[in-house]
């Protein structure tokens, strides 16, 4: 499988790019894996770079995009934060892939049993990660049940994979809410924004 070229990056539908992600996973799940020789993608792609989705995931170490999804050099652009959320640096980024590189999806993927939802749903106060957490803690408080406090916490493992995502699909509406320029490409039908859950169990992801 070679890397994507402007024309074949000009093929590519928001749908297409998601049934690609799709066939990927499962290849993944299957132990399958698409050949290509990375080191002939990494001289396609030396004169330019031509992906056709953009992924914003957490950055655990269980859940890299390329692997998920087997993809190789030049397929994607992987954001990864803890967590999963955005903010302006991120949306820019997002812009300047969809808007300006030609990306036609945007996937914004959770997973099961993730540590900084954990840490949201502890309320966890640590330096720097506080600032972090307190943009995931929306998503806790969104999620209603249960509404015994006792079960509204880490060990809870339902709880936390609910928070989770919910918090996958407030992060697609600020992402709507907070950038005119994606929000305008995907009402055009240029892009599409979805989400995703990925099972560390199974290898799974679930998009919704």
């Amino acid at each position: 499988m070679k890397a994507h070229t402007k024309e074949t990056q000009a093929t590519m539908t928001p749908d297409k790019s998601l049934q690609f992600l799709m066939q990927g996973n499962e290849r993944f799940q299957q132990n399958l894996k698409a050949n290509r020789n990375l080191l002939q993608q990494v001289n396609d792609t030396r004169n330019g770079q031509f992906p056709f989705a953009t992924i914003l995931s957490c950055i655990d170490s269980r859940v890299s995009a390329e692997l998920v999804f087997d993809q190789g050099l030049g397929d994607i652009f992987s954001i990864r934060i803890a967590g999963n959320f955005v903010n302006e640096d991120i949306l820019g980024s997002m812009e300047f892939a969809c808007k300006l590189a030609g990306t036609k999806l945007i996937v914004v993927l959770g997973h099961t049993s993730c540590g900084a939802i954990k840490g949201a749903c502890d309320h966890a106060r640590l330096g720097n990660l506080t600032s972090l957490i307190n943009k995931i803690e929306p998503a806790v408080d969104a999620v209603a049940e249960p509404t015994d406090e006792s079960q509204r916490n880490s060990k809870n493992i339902e709880f936390v994979n609910n928070v989770a995502i919910k918090n996958v699909e407030m992060t697609i509406d600020n992402i709507r809410k907070q950038s005119p320029v994606l929000a305008e490409l995907e009402e055009d039908g240029e892009i599409k924004i979805v989400g995703g859950m990925y099972d560390i169990s199974n290898g799974k992801v679930t998009f919704f």
